[in-house]
C-alpha cells in the first residue's frame, strides 16, 4: 500500500478510522474496545502511515467517544514510533466533551514533547 495515495478505512459496527492522504488525518470515530491482539491490524496500518514520512501526521480523535487501555497502549506505542522519526509533525486533536480524553491525550504530549493537541 502506498499510503501516500492511499486513502484507507477501517470500519465496524463500533468505529471507523480513516486516513485521509491530503491532510495527513487520522480520523477515529466511535468506540474502540478491542482486545490487546485485536488492535494488530490498526497499529500496522498506522505504522505504514508513519514509514510514509509524511510532513505531518494529524490525529483526530474528536469523535471518538471509547477508548480502552489497550487502545491506549496502541496510540502511545505510534506516538512513540513518530518520535522516533524525528521529521514529522504530529498534531492530536481532541474533545473537551469526551472525559477520558483530558488525561489519556495529555500523556501522549508527555511520550513526545513537541506534539500538538487541539482542543474542541
Amino acid at each position: 500500500m502506498d499510503t501516500k495515495t492511499t486513502a484507507m478505512e477501517i470500519k465496524t459496527d463500533e468505529y471507523r478510522i480513516g486516513y485521509d492522504p491530503e491532510s495527513s488525518m487520522v480520523s477515529c470515530q466511535g468506540s474502540l474496545r478491542l482486545g490487546g491482539d485485536e488492535y494488530k491490524s490498526i497499529t500496522e496500518w498506522l505504522e505504514q502511515i508513519a514509514d510514509a514520512n509524511p510532513a505531518k501526521i494529524v490525529l483526530n480523535l474528536r469523535q471518538l467517544e471509547f477508548l480502552n487501555s489497550s487502545g491506549i497502549s496502541m496510540l502511545s506505542k505510534f506516538v512513540i514510533k513518530v518520535r522516533h522519526k524525528k521529521n514529522i509533525e504530529m498534531v492530536v486533536q481532541g474533545s473537551n466533551e469526551i472525559p477520558w480524553q483530558g488525561k489519556s491525550l495529555k500523556n501522549l504530549q508527555r511520550l513526545m514533547p513537541s506534539l500538538s493537541l487541539e482542543w474542541y
